[in-house]
Formats: structure tokens, sequence, C-alpha cells
């Protein structure tokens, strides 16, 4: 099953780097991006995390939007790469994989003829409701925080 737009986004509770816990039901009322990336300190997961970072104020702006990034990597992985790259939003750590299994991005990758599977590189942006109001899919990150704060701005 494949979420879309409209869909009631699944609810999730999951640690946090801090040693903290993050639960979509517990952040009724206020709209959430909750982006999915691969791993921690790659190339391609810092330019992202990084361009939500840059771009929280604005976020904030639009409503308050709360983000979250979500990958499998541990808490203390997390901590690092927060740390490291000065990142203020939450890290949530889905270490037994049923967040990016709810989501539907964990997927079979094939690199340079390899098949394994992994996290896809994924945003949704949800609303205070807790409906999905925006979905990207195999993101590629130049351009796309804008794409999704642009989304924001129109809940």
């Amino acid at each position: 099953m494949s979420l879309e737009v409209g869909d009631k986004a699944p609810d999730f509770t999951m640690p946090t780097d801090g040693g903290g816990e993050v639960s979509l039901a517990k952040l009724k009322g206020k709209p959430v991006v909750l982006y999915f990336y691969p791993r921690d300190d790659t190339p391609g997961c810092t330019k992202e995390a990084c361009g939500f970072r840059d771009a929280l104020p604005d976020f904030s702006g639009a409503g308050g939007v709360e983000i979250i990034g979500v990958s499998r990597d541990t808490v203390a992985k997390h901590d690092k790469f927060k740390a490291k790259y000065d990142l203020p939003f939450t890290l949530g750590a889905d270490e037994t994989g049923a967040v990016t299994e709810a989501y539907g991005v964990w997927v079979e990758k094939s690199m340079y003829g390899r098949k394994s599977m992994g996290i896809e590189r994924a945003t949704f942006l949800i609303d205070g409701d807790g409906v999905i109001r925006g979905i990207w899919r195999k993101v590629k990150v130049p351009g796309h925080v804008d794409e999704v704060l642009a989304a924001a701005k129109d809940l």
C-alpha cells in the first residue's frame, strides 16, 4: 500500500537525538515535515539536513512547521551528526524500521548492479490534523527544501 496526498499519516513513536522521543500524535495541531534520508554524515544527507537547518526560520514563519529527519541510524549517530552540523530540529532513530516501512520508503535499491534494501530519500508534509498534504519521492537534494517550504506556506 502506497501513501497518497489526502491519506491520514501513519502515527509513529520513535527515539530521537538527545535521548528524547517523538510521536506524530503529540504533534497534533502542528504541521510537520517528515523527511527520510539514508544515513547520517553522507554528502547528500548532510546537504539536505543543512538545507532544512538554514531554512528553519522560514518554516517557523510558515505556521510553526515542525521538521523531523528520519533514518535508521542510532541515537548516538544522530547526536554526533546533529552536533557536527548544528542541526536545530529533531532526528528520529527508526532502528526497528517500523516508521520507514509504514511510510513505504524502505525499498530495494540498485547501485552498480548490486541490489540492496535501503531508505528512499522522501519527504512528507503533514498538516495539523495528521493528513498528508505533500509527498516528494526519490528526492534530488538541490531545490528540494524550497519546494517543501513553498508547499508548507500554502497549508
